[in-house]
């Protein structure tokens, strides 16, 4: 990240190394726009910032801007991409869905799962501001967008109780549709909790309380 930036970590997973410096200097400048603007829609929100804050924090001018981005609007189109890659990846390998072939193993995976999970969306309380707050309501397109995450969670959560129920260290009566979503809905008011109160005492005894119904309340007697 060059000295511009203004976010202690990055919240883009990035994928490929530009080969050339120019273009390495092209993607570092595009991604600390991506960061600069991720942190004005957080703190001041989507509608009251403008392209103008976002290039004076980095010292550009719009021209510059416009060079790697429409608009603001293509700039949270990404951002969203970006958070909803670091979850997905959070959750592959030892933390994908079929990982797990005993009791034990699932609770081993909740645990990761949701030390990965706090620090993606709970330690950087700016990013579930953006999400659950100011992203919400810009437009029917991004609304869509972000009801497509939920279905996305509903989904993956689902994927782990069914393969639990199929391996037999879950109860075989199991709805694993409903409990999914019910799971997902278990999440958000935690992390929503988190928000208001962020001391991390209460926020890991919150934490310990839906690991303990996601093993407890699940599992086969």
């Amino acid at each position: 990240m060059t000295h511009h930036s203004v976010c202690e970590h990055s919240i883009i997973v990035r994928v490929t190394k530009p080969s050339t410096r120019a273009e390495r200097r092209k993607a570092e400048l595009r991604q600390d726009i991506i960061d600069t603007a991720f942190v004005c829609f957080a703190e001041k929100g989507y509608h009251a910032t403008g392209i103008a804050d976002i290039a004076g924090v980095l010292g550009i001018g719009h021209g510059t801007f416009y060079r790697y981005f429409t608009n603001k609007r293509d700039i949270i189109d990404h951002v969203i991409d970006d958070l909803a890659g670091r979850i997905v990846a959070a959750l592959g390998t030892e933390n994908a869905p079929d990982a797990a072939t005993s009791l034990d193993d699932y609770r081993a995976q909740l645990d990761r799962i949701g030390v990965a999970l706090n620090h993606i969306l709970v330690e950087d309380r700016r990013v579930a501001q953006l999400l659950l707050f100011h992203a919400t309501g810009i437009d029917d397109e991004l609304t869509a967008r972000l009801y497509g995450l939920l279905d996305m969670a509903d989904a993956l959560t689902a994927g782990y109780l069914s393969h639990g129920v199929e391996l037999g260290y879950l109860r075989a009566d199991l709805d694993t549709t409903n409990t999914a979503k019910a799971v997902t809905g278990m999440l958000i008011a935690g992390i929503v909790h988190g928000l208001r109160s962020p001391d991390p005492a209460a926020v890991e005894g919150l934490n310990e309380a839906i690991r303990r119904l996601l093993i407890d309340g699940v599992r086969k007697d």
